[in-house]
Order: structure tokens, then C-alpha cells, then sequence
């Protein structure tokens, strides 16, 4: 990437999406959708943002998905208009579902149980409009979702259902997105699909063909797309990428498709130590559910980021590294090793360490939650930096 200036940057940590690269993402996986005869529904909870989500519809996709109420409100909110909200939604939200629907967007929601199914047709009876209702399956995840065999009887309740119209099944891999074994995603996923297709000549026997089967995701697109049975792929984080993904590898092996279009730009603000500076991006600037951030730039090749509480991280040197491990995970063998090392003569500061002021990026680990943690993805063209709102993030009603 051909990071902005530091005279660009408005504040640190910042999040910074280098358009081009996003662009290129973008249209990729478009193409790759379009030679497969398979819709592109991308999931909009890894960006959380609507002007990103419009660029995937301008190029192409049919909608987004969104993981909750509140994403799908900000999407519709900023001009999206067909939605599909791939989790279950709790009691209070099918009002705030049917009332969207209402308002004219094409709205699709996912149900696991027949009380769902009740709540979401009450409410769409109540607002006089029409939600879509999607079975979800549990092939594995074991987070939402309805065992196969019971897909039948939810399919024919979402069918009786007055308000609803039943638009179909959804089956996410959620469980094989990461899987370092290539071969054992592969082989895993083409399981699940064998059992989906199965259930897909289940219900179109009994006269209930699902006239949409949508699921897939980044680390497995390829055998998605591949497979026959799903009409809509729901990848999300191929637009943006992260070390998380970097570190699986691309199903099918290879290099992936895609590449790193989403960056945290730092600042150097302490140098009082030869074995590490410190930086402004902490655990309130970073998502530590995945791998840790990556340094990509800034510091030395080699260099790594380790968190050093709410507001802070150190980069460590390369040369330096035998010092962090010396001092391991208890503070004060970190405290102690980092002592002595600063007391040791023969020891110098690296000459090609940041100085204060320095900006040092860093590659999310995860970039869904990361992304969650700003208010804005800052998009660089080359030129200039603009703001774009991450307007999907969970805010309260009240």
C-alpha cells in the first residue's frame, strides 16, 4: 500500500482503507460470483458500513446480510434496499424488522424455531407488509440453526404463516472459515454440502422448493461457489481482509484472490526502552479475538505488536525479540527482563527503532471486530483521506 502521509492523518490509532486495493477486492469476488452463476449477498457485520455496502450492490451483489437489527436499520437507513439479517432476531426486534419491510426494503429474516416464526408473522400481520423467511441450518456451528430433519415442518410453518413468504434455507460454515487444514476444509465442507443438497430434494418433493440456499464465506468461497446448491454466496471479510485469514490460507491452496485493503495507523509516543517503543493503539484499538495485529509498517521488518493495556502496544524490535521471551507472559519477569536490558552496556538502542512521532502500521488480526471498535473507515485514494461512517455499529434505540 502507498500509506497516506503522516500530515494526512487527522489522529491515532486511525482505521485506513486503501481504496484501490478495496476496489480491486470488491470486483474479484463479483467476478468470481458472476462465472459461477451464484448471487452475491455480502455480509455487511464485517464493515458494518452503508457506503461500502452500496459499492458491493453498485458492482453487482443483489443485497447485503447483517448479523443484527441495528445493521440492517443503518443499512436500509443509508439507501440499501434488500436485506437479509442471518441471525436469529430476539423477541423485541420483528416489530423493528416488519416496520423497515413497511417502509418498502426488501426485507429477509432467518428463523431456527416455530416460536420465531410466530413472533416474525404477528408482526408483519400487524404492520401489513410481507417479511421473507429463511430456515437456518446447523451443519456444524452449533450457534443458531435447526437441526436437516426438522427444516421440513419449519419450511411448511414459514409457508402457512400469513406475513411471511418462504424464501429459502441458509446453511453458514462459520466452523470451517479458519481451518489451517486445507484439505480438511475442503473435505468438510463438501460434507455439509452433500447433506444440503439432500434436504434441498426434501423439500422440493414435498412441494416446497427453496427458492433461494444462501451461505458460504471467505475461507471457503471457492467450494461454495463450486458447489451446485448455493444460489448466494455471504462472504464479507474478503473486501478488507486480515492476518486471521492470511495465516489459514486460501481454500484450494494458492494465494488468495484477494488482499489487505484495512490498516490501524499508530503513534510512536515512548522510546525509553531498547527492547520496544510503545504505541497508541491498544485493546480499545485492536481486536485481540484472532491472531495479534501484524506490523506492516513503520518499523523494522520483523518487528511485532503486543498489546500493553486499554490505550497501548509496543512494537518490538527484531533484535530485541530474546528479551520479551525472556521476560514471558508474568509481569515481572517482563518487568525485569526489560530492566536489564535497558542497564546492559553491551546492549544499544536499535539505530533503525521509531522515533516519537513515528507511525507504525499495524494489519487487524480480525477485522470484523476490529472494524467495530472506530466510528469511521478513513479511505485513501492516493490523494486524500475520506470518512466513511461505520454507521451499522450497535447503538441504543432510546
Amino acid at each position: 500500500m502507498n500509506f497516506p502521509p503522516h500530515t494526512a492523518l487527522p489522529q491515532t490509532p486511525l482505521l485506513v482503507v486503501d481504496k484501490a486495493a478495496l476496489l480491486r477486492n470488491l470486483d474479484r469476488m463479483q467476478a468470481l460470483c458472476t462465472a459461477a452463476g451464484v448471487r452475491l449477498r455480502a455480509h455487511g457485520k464485517t464493515h458494518k458500513c452503508s457506503t461500502l455496502g452500496r459499492l458491493i450492490i453498485e458492482r453487482g451483489a443483489v443485497g447485503l446480510c447483517a448479523q443484527t437489527v441495528g445493521e440492517a436499520e443503518a443499512f436500509v437507513a443509508g439507501g440499501i434496499t434488500d436485506v437479509l439479517v442471518t441471525a436469529a432476531p430476539p423477541p423485541w426486534a420483528a416489530p423493528r424488522l416488519a416496520a423497515l419491510a413497511k417502509g418498502g426494503a426488501t426485507i429477509g429474516v432467518t428463523a431456527d424455531d416455530e416460536g420465531q416464526i410466530d413472533r416474525l408473522s404477528d408482526a408483519a400481520v400487524a404492520a401489513g407488509t410481507i417479511l421473507n423467511l429463511v430456515v437456518d441450518l446447523d451443519l456444524g456451528t452449533h450457534r443458531t440453526g435447526a437441526y436437516p430433519h426438522d427444516a421440513l415442518t419449519l419450511a411448511r410453518a414459514a409457508d402457512a404463516a400469513p406475513g411471511l413468504r418462504f424464501a429459502g434455507l441458509q446453511a453458514y460454515l462459520g466452523h470451517l472459515q479458519h481451518m489451517d487444514d486445507g484439505d480438511l476444509r475442503r473435505s468438510a465442507d463438501e460434507a455439509a454440502f452433500a447433506m444440503l443438497k439432500a434436504l434441498v430434494a426434501e423439500l422440493t418433493a414435498a412441494g416446497l422448493p427453496p427458492p433461494v440456499v444462501t451461505g458460504g464465506g471467505t475461507g471457503t468461497h471457492a467450494f461454495d461457489l463450486a458447489s451446485g446448491v448455493f444460489t448466494e454466496l455471504q462472504a464479507g471479510s474478503y473486501a478488507v481482509m486480515d492476518v486471521e485469514y492470511d495465516d489459514c490460507g486460501a481454500p484450494g491452496g494458492g494465494d488468495w484472490p484477494f488482499e489487505p485493503s484495512l490498516y490501524i495507523a499508530s503513534s510512536v509516543v515512548s522510546t525509553r526502552h531498547k527492547s520496544h517503543v510503545v504505541v497508541d493503539a491498544g485493546f480499545k484499538a485492536v481486536s485481540m479475538d484472532g491472531p495479534p495485529a501484524r506490523v506492516i509498517a513503520g518499523a523494522a521488518p520483523g518487528s511485532l505488536w503486543r498489546p500493553m493495556g486499554d490505550e497501548h502496544g509496543l512494537i518490538a524490535h527484531p533484535a530485541m525479540i530474546d528479551v520479551l521471551k525472556a521476560g514471558g507472559r508474568d509481569p515481572l519477569g517482563f518487568a525485569g527482563a526489560v530492566s536489564a536490558a535497558d542497564a546492559d552496556p553491551a546492549r544499544a538502542f536499535p539505530a533503525d527503532a521509531p522515533k516519537v512521532g513515528d507511525i507504525v502500521w499495524l494489519q487487524p488480526g480480525h477485522c470484523d471486530p476490529t472494524i467495530n471498535l472506530y466510528d469511521a473507515l478513513h479511505v485513501w485514494d492516493g490523494e486524500a483521506l475520506e470518512r466513511w461512517a461505520v454507521d451499522g455499529r450497535r447503538v441504543s434505540s432510546i
